[in-house]
């Protein structure tokens, strides 16, 4: 069994400082923690795989190709490969679990 605890991995985040920090990769799964600050900019663009967040903390928005739909902890928002979306107007810290099928860039060259 692999196991994980949240706080280990966003303590491993935060010290690489990055905003996205991938904890599990195998040949059809891989997933990570994406920290978003309250005001900041989500930089991410267009995944090649199947994407599935789920709201961990925070509130704010999200766009997926021209829908906008608020988030809030417990939300789940799924994003099919190849389409735009981006987490916008943060007004609490974000913290997002994420999880890509097949592992995230493995259809990159396809």
């Amino acid at each position: 069994m692999d196991a994980w605890e949240y706080a280990d991995i966003e303590a491993e985040r935060a010290t690489r400082g990055t905003l996205y920090r991938e904890f599990l990769r195998a040949p059809d799964l891989s997933a990570g923690i994406h920290r978003l600050e309250g005001g900041a900019p989500d930089p991410q663009s267009a995944h090649t795989e199947d994407e599935l967040y789920y709201v961990v903390a925070g509130r704010g928005l999200v766009t997926v190709g021209a829908e906008v739909r608020p988030v809030v902890p417990g939300s789940v928002v799924l994003v099919a490969p190849g389409v735009e979306h981006r987490f916008h107007d943060i007004a609490a810290r974000l913290e997002l679990l994420v999880m890509f099928g097949p592992a995230e860039g493995d259809r990159a060259s396809v």
